[in-house]
């Protein structure tokens, strides 16, 4: 009952936040071919924006080779093997990696470097050892269903790794995003929702999260998270990226993603920015059809493309492409198959030479038009790298076979792709070995001590008693009675906590609490709404600290709450 809350004066309104949050101090970028990216202080407050318009790419035939034009020199000769290829160095590898890279890549058969592109799914939770031999893959990626404990998962990683020799690392990839997209779990650290990292709006601490969780992939055994989202999300409407986003204001998102970025730099783990050309404005999923992006190209300049800009701009290192058809650019066809989108824009426009990956080629927003081999062709004649998780590996090599000896597809293309996926696993190699599982949870509780949010109710002093009624969201009931337990607070009676998780509607309560995106805070009559953007340990014991008044809440909502006056304390 709200007559047990005691709820005491000191909060003004700051409004709802109208525009992006002021800007943080600046990072430094990493110098071209550096081995490792410096610690930055904040990234940079606002990138800059993309620099010419992708007119020149639209214009060239989709079946053109390259997507870098090559570099040579006044004698007309290029200076590297690498460069001879249009690769460029940046995050990650060095000119000497790309070009060891480039001298591999092009000694293999044909139908090995058409493996060599592809990175495929497997059953079972033993290392696909010969599936990926058999066809020369690029390397794999591990769902859930592949683990049934962390020491199994490091086995079959380190199996997988002894069974394919080839003079560089195999590409061992996971989806581990924090929140509700984590295929890791266990003992090992739970991060909370991308979201917190917008909440908090601290580089540091975001950067140090990034650290953490790479630092414990690595551990395990993966070289690549396919992690973080640079997704601008629009809000509800937004079906597919919700939390995963860092919010709403397109700079805020960009100096998430920096900090993330820079956090992985020395773990030896690669991580992937998605979902360009920005799957958080757009409200079908490309998961189970073909979404149609309806922005003008000023506003997804201004919008969609900022977070990636930024990337672009301080070296990151890889990028995935969604499949969603943009009106602006190439109308009806998905952005991860189009030259004019992943040429033209991503790599002319916004600057990014690193390694291009697609969403999964699985998806519905490509296998509801193309057949497995047409999606692996045109996907390199776009200029993707890695061709991700085709729903037949084999199908998509005997594809790339067959399009380059009839000519619809260059060697040089493919030999390109491959050498930047080889060239970053080579730079891998220089990374330690990574920390143990669990050993990120103080990083994860400081994320989530940033990122809390109180929208509505007292911004400081104790919100409860001596005991509280902990209701909704069984995980996070759960992880709040560990957490108040550690501190004294009692869970057996007293003022009802209301947690709502994703896809949970309002709960009726005393405090209402939002574990995932805060919108449901909109619709609680709460007399306190506190959004905690995850459900984890860290999360819980950073709510508990604030109805203990122990600590304030410095997060702001990251995107715009219908129902909520204020954005933050």
């Amino acid at each position: 009952m709200c007559c047990a809350l005691l709820v005491l004066a000191g909060c003004g309104d700051a409004g709802e936040r109208a525009q992006e949050p002021s800007p943080s101090p600046t990072v430094t970028s990493a110098s071209s071919g550096a081995t490792t990216s410096p610690t930055p202080t904040a990234p940079s407050a606002t990138p800059s924006t993309p620099r010419t318009s992708p007119t020149a790419a639209s214009s060239s035939p989709s079946d053109s080779g390259s997507g870098v034009p090559s570099l040579p020199t006044t004698s007309g000769r290029s200076t590297s093997p690498s460069a001879e290829l249009g690769l460029t160095t940046g995050w990650g590898p060095t000119r000497a990696e790309l070009d060891e890279a480039t001298r591999r890549v092009r000694a293999l058969s044909l139908s090995d470097l058409a493996g060599q592109v592809i990175v495929a799914s497997y059953r079972g939770t033993t290392a696909p050892v010969r599936m990926v031999n058999d066809l020369h893959l690029g390397g794999v990626i591990v769902f859930s269903d592949n683990i049934t404990s962390l020491r199994q998962l490091r086995a079959s990683n380190a199996d997988l790794r002894a069974g394919v020799r080839r003079g560089w690392p195999v590409l061992i990839g996971v989806d581990q995003e924090g929140g509700i997209v984590a295929r890791v779990q266990s003992r090992a650290t739970r991060f909370p929702a991308y979201m917190s990292a917008g909440a908090a709006d601290d580089a540091r601490t975001t950067q140090r999260a990034g650290r953490a969780m790479a630092d414990e992939l690595r551990y395990l055994g993966f070289t690549m998270d396919f992690a973080p989202d640079a997704d601008v999300t629009i809000g509800p409407s937004d079906p597919t990226i919700g939390s995963r986003s860092a919010g709403s204001w397109p700079g805020l998102v960009a100096r998430a993603v920096v900090a993330s970025t820079t956090g992985f730099a020395p773990s030896g783990v690669v991580p992937v920015l998605k979902h360009f050309p920005g799957h958080g404005s757009v409200t079908a999923d490309s998961h189970t059809t073909l979404p149609v992006q309806r922005r003008s190209l000023a506003d997804l300049r201004k919008i969609d493309f900022v977070p990636f800009a930024a990337g672009a701009e301080h070296g990151a290192p890889s990028v995935m492409v969604a499949h969603i058809d943009v009106r602006a650019i190439d109308p009806g066809v998905p952005s991860s198959l189009s030259r004019k989108v992943v040429t033209g824009t991503l790599r002319q426009e916004l600057g990014f030479h690193g390694l291009v990956v697609t969403d999964s080629l699985s998806m519905a927003g490509v296998t509801g038009k193309y057949t497995v081999a047409q999606s692996a062709v045109r996907a390199l004649r776009a200029g993707d790298d890695v061709l991700l998780m085709p729903p037949d590996p084999r199908a998509a090599r005997n594809g790339i076979i067959a399009a380059v000896r009839d000519g619809r597809l260059t060697r040089s293309r493919v030999e390109q792709a491959a050498a930047r996926q080889v060239a970053l696993m080579l730079h891998t190699e220089s990374a330690g070995s990574g920390l143990r599982p669990g050993s990120g949870a103080a990083a994860s509780l400081a994320l989530s001590r940033h990122a809390i949010t109180v929208a509505t109710g007292p911004c400081q002093g104790r919100l409860v008693g001596r005991s509280v009624t902990p209701v909704g969201d069984s995980d996070a009931v759960a992880a709040f009675r560990r957490a108040a337990a550690a501190t004294g607070l009692g869970t057996s009676g007293g003022p009802r906590i209301a947690f709502t998780g994703y896809g949970g509607g309002a709960v009726s309560a005393d405090v209402a609490v939002a574990t995932d995106t805060p919108y449901v805070l909109g619709r609680s009559s709460a007399r306190v709404k506190i959004a905690t953007y995850g459900e984890t340990y860290g999360a819980m014991r950073a709510l508990v600290d604030v109805l203990l008044g122990t600590t304030k809440a410095p997060g702001s909502l990251p995107v715009r709450v219908r129902g909520v006056a204020r954005t933050g304390c």
